[in-house]
C-alpha cells in the first residue's frame, strides 16, 4: 500500500514495477474457480476471500495503470488479456472435458500451485536492483510483509484442511515473504544512515 500511496501522490509509477499486482490477478481468479463447489467442495472460504482479494488487485492495477506512461500501460493490458485467454480456457477444459470434483481439483489444484508460487515470488523481480543498488526505494515493503503473513495463514489452514494444493504453495509462499523481508531490512537500514547523513557544504579552494 506503501508504494501506491507513494504512485498517488507523486501522480507518478516511477521506476515501481507492476508484475506483483498482475501476478495476484491471475492468482486470485485461479483460486476462486478452484474454490467452487463442482471443482473443489468444501472451500468457500478459498474462494471468497480470493474473490476479494481479486477485486483489490484490480483497485491497484487501475491506480498503476492511470499514472503509468503508454509502455507500462500496454504490458499491464497485454498481460491482462493473455491472463484472461488463458482462465476462459481453463474453464472450459475442466467444465467440458473433466468430470468428478477429484479430477478437476487436480488440474486446477496443479494450476493453482503454480501461480500462486509465481505470485509470491513476482517481488523478487526487485531483489536484484535492491542488492545492486543497496536501496529498498522502490521495493514494496507491505505487499512482502502481506506475503509472508498471507502464506503463513494459508498454510495454517490447509495443515488443518489437509489440503496440499494450497499447504505446498503457501509454504513456499512464506520461506518466499520471509526471504523479501529480510533483504528489506537488510539494506533499509542503509537507506536510512544516508537519508540522516549530514550535506557536506562544498567550497571553492582558495588562491
Amino acid at each position: 500500500m506503501s508504494n501506491l500511496h507513494q504512485i498517488w501522490k507523486e501522480k507518478s509509477v516511477q521506476s515501481f514495477k507492476p508484475d506483483p499486482y498482475i501476478a495476484t490477478v491471475l492468482n486470485c481468479a485461479m483460486w476462486v474457480f478452484y474454490g467452487m463447489p463442482f471443482v473443489h467442495p468444501d472451500s468457500l472460504l478459498v474462494a471468497t476471500i480470493n474473490g476479494v482479494g481479486f477485486f483489490i488487485e484490480i483497485a491497484y492495477l487501475t491506480i498503476f495503470f492511470t499514472f503509468s506512461d503508454w509502455p507500462k500501460r500496454r504490458k499491464i493490458l497485454i498481460a491482462l488479456f493473455i491472463e484472461t485467454i488463458f482462465f476462459c480456457v481453463v474453464v472450459a477444459i475442466t467444465m467440458v472435458f473433466l468430470h468428478g470434483t477429484k479430477t478437476r481439483s487436480l488440474f486446477i489444484g496443479i494450476l493453482c500451485i503454480i501461480f500462486n508460487i509465481l505470485m509470491y515470488a513476482s517481488p523478487l523481480t526487485v531483489m536484484k536492483r535492491v542488492i545492486k543498488t543497496k536501496s529498498v526505494k522502490f521495493m514494496p515493503f507491505y505487499l512482502s510483509l502481506a506475503n509472508l503473513l498471507n502464506g503463513a495463514v494459508w498454510s495454517v489452514y490447509a495443515s488443518v484442511k489437509l489440503d496440499l494444493n494450497v499447504l505446498i504453495p503457501n509454504g513456499l509462499g512464506t520461506l518466499s515473504g520471509l526471504v523479501q523481508v529480510v533483504l528489506y531490512a537488510t539494506y533499509y537500514k542503509r537507506d536510512d544512515d544516508v537519508s540522516t547523513q549530514p550535506a557536506v557544504e562544498l567550497q571553492r579552494p582558495t588562491a
